[in-house]
């Protein structure tokens, strides 16, 4: 019998064993104030580091910018940075496990702390013995004074008043306990969102010719789910891309006409987009990030309008400018070169042997090898930052949740508790901030009781009338 018992003990131990770590180990680290500092301080260096470092980019531009030799701060080279995964810091397995810890750190706090603290918070019991009063924050004991003529007083300062026989408990601003609840369960919200958002999300980037058509295919940036967010079943046109020039010369805005066409072709939606002026549908944004010169239109004697495509020229960091060849001979052994810096129509005319032969504008002619060479139009392309994220309503909703929560969280919850008993008069109360105007408006209510209605004249209290604790 001595046997089975033992073994009877040992399985009720291997079934309550992980049940009881979970409690008394695990919870209380996760709910430790320690914990949820380090892992927000976490956060927050990876956040700086993922707006600090460019993220997104090809191989080719972190090689470029990082360089293993010098390597930035003497480490960071971009293999360091490709492994580590900077380059996509939000959507890295160690940053969705910061979150995802950070998350389980919130929600351990709000159940092993912020319920107990509301279920006491709404937990009460009247105070039958005078020494009772002692332990409070603020206590007086009056001479005069009754419990019919505080309610009143007490109901005119808002708070919600119990009474039984010649026992009173008041209280108001409960709300100033789920402040915290609602706090931490907007914080949750925003994470969950950031989290959703970065495995659901994705990033592309399209540089389209004015009149083109496309779908959305360069993605540069996507999480493991982001294929049911990729549009299929509709593509984007666009009808004209233009810009703005100063008189100086100078961009001032640019501009794309997109229209969004259903699997038929058809104009669903259109809207004309500048810089921070983008074009939603269906939980996609295309920004207006980028422009450049797509092609040239030509005509050279009489012959039909062509279209030759240009290409962005190396400077050396000199600026931007865009560049192609025009035969002027059938057997292509002759041309000129064209070259533009910008869509004001300004061309300038290299030969052979690079020299500047000619400057002409769109809708000009000139003579060369032979040649009239008409520009007809200079054709720009319209670069295009296109990004889903589905947890953005949630982050949005947690945000503006917060702000409220913290409101919340500033009201004081205040407590009052009072008694008749042998002739005299206890009052006493306490509070969880705002001591100061908590003792305030407490005085003012002593000084309203201690008044007879029969006499204007204010008597004082008794010496033992208000005693804080604090003093």
């Amino acid at each position: 019998m001595t046997t089975d018992n033992t073994f009877l003990s040992k399985i009720l131990n291997l079934r309550t064993g992980p049940q009881r770590f979970f409690q008394k180990e695990l919870l209380p680290l996760l709910a430790d104030l320690r914990l949820a500092i380090v892992l927000l301080l976490a956060i927050a260096v990876a956040s700086i580091s993922g707006t600090v470092i460019e993220q997104g980019q090809s191989i080719a531009f972190y090689q470029a910018n990082y360089p293993e030799d010098p390597a930035l701060f003497g480490f960071l080279s971009w293999k360091v940075l490709l492994a580590v995964g900077l380059d996509h810091v939000y959507r890295t397995w160690w940053f969705l496990a910061i979150l995802i810890l950070f998350g389980g750190s919130l929600t351990a706090c709000t159940f092993t702390r912020q319920f107990p603290a509301l279920k006491a918070a709404r937990q009460w019991k009247f105070y039958e013995q005078p020494r009772q009063f002692q332990k409070l924050a603020l206590s007086a004991e009056l001479e005069i004074g009754s419990l019919e003529a505080l309610v009143p007083l007490l109901e005119r300062q808002r708070y919600k008043v119990f009474q039984e026989g010649e026992k009173l408990y008041a209280r108001k601003g409960l709300v100033g306990r789920v402040g915290p609840i609602v706090v931490h369960a907007s914080m949750l919200l925003i994470l969950g969102g950031a989290i959703w958002g970065a495995m659901t999300g994705f990033m592309a980037q399209e540089m389209i010719p004015s009149g083109a058509t496309f779908k959305i295919q360069n993605i540069v940036d996507a999480g493991p789910w982001a294929g049911a967010q990729v549009p299929k079943d509709w593509s984007v046109r666009v009808n004209r891309f233009w810009i703005d020039y100063t008189p100086e010369g100078a961009i001032d805005q640019f501009y794309s006409d997109l229209s969004v066409l259903d699997s038929q072709g058809q104009e669903i939606k259109r809207k004309t987009i500048h810089v921070n002026e983008p074009l939603r549908h269906k939980g996609v944004t295309l920004y207006q990030a980028d422009w450049a010169i797509a092609a040239a239109q030509v005509r050279l004697n009489k012959s039909p309008v062509f279209r030759l495509p240009m290409g962005q020229l190396e400077t050396g960091g000199a600026g931007r400018i865009w560049g192609t060849w025009v035969p002027t001979k059938p057997d292509l052994s002759a041309g000129v070169s064209l070259v533009a810096k910008d869509l004001q129509g300004m061309l300038l005319i290299y030969d052979i042997q690079g020299k500047l032969v000619a400057t002409v504008r769109s809708g000009m002619a000139v003579d060369v090898n032979g040649v009239t060479l008409s520009v007809v139009d200079l054709i720009g392309s319209t670069g295009l930052q296109i990004k889903a994220d589905p947890g953005i309503p949630a982050v949005y909703a947690g945000f503006g949740l917060l702000m409220l929560s913290v409101m919340m969280s500033y009201v004081s919850h205040s407590q009052v508790w009072a008694l008749q008993k042998e002739g005299r008069f206890y009052v006493g109360g306490r509070t969880n901030r705002a001591q100061v105007a908590f003792e305030r408006e407490l005085l003012e209510i002593l000084d309203r009781l201690s008044q007879p209605t029969s006499s204007p004249a204010k008597p004082a209290i008794a010496a033992e009338a208000l005693t804080p604790s604090a003093r």
